[in-house]
């Protein structure tokens, strides 16, 4: 079973590539039984504007609860690996067994760990960064405005 799951294994490079794209392709990637590893998560783009970007997530950040509000809401990471994670888990059916055993299947590294370094990495063209996109922030400068230190 070990040399048809090495077969499996997809490593995807995201540097350049727009989150939400890449993590919809990765989400069915995982759906179809494959292992996914995601390299460079922290070069990943979110597109538009980026304070509207920081504002949005501060507040998603930020919440709080009613009856007692020194409680935090949701978690929401602040890393960029864990925010790549959370994208490609919410387009998973994550509370059916199915879902649970296809986000187990999911890698995410900031940078090129050394056992993948050799392995030849996807770029899906579906979700690269085209010259004609405006404007847009890194996952990792993203990170950095909410709260995270490397």
């Amino acid at each position: 079973m070990s040399s048809t799951s090495a077969q499996e294994v997809v490593v995807i490079d995201a540097e350049n590539l727009i989150l939400g794209r890449l993590a919809s392709i990765v989400a069915k990637l995982l759906l179809s039984g494959k292992k996914v590893v995601i390299v460079n998560a922290e070069k990943s783009v979110v597109v538009g504007n980026p304070r509207r970007i920081i504002e949005r997530f501060k507040r998603r950040v930020q919440l709080r609860t009613h009856y007692n509000p020194e409680k935090t809401g949701p978690k929401i990471p602040r890393r960029p690996d864990g925010i790549l994670r959370r994208a490609i888990r919410g387009m998973l059916p994550r509370k059916t067994p199915r879902g649970r055993k296809a986000f187990k299947r999911l890698r995410v590294y900031m940078g090129i760990p050394p056992e993948y370094e050799k392995i030849p990495k996807i770029k899906p063209y579906e979700a690269t960064l085209k010259n004609g996109q405006k404007e847009f922030i890194y996952l990792e400068e993203l990170s950095k405005q909410l709260g995270w230190v490397r």
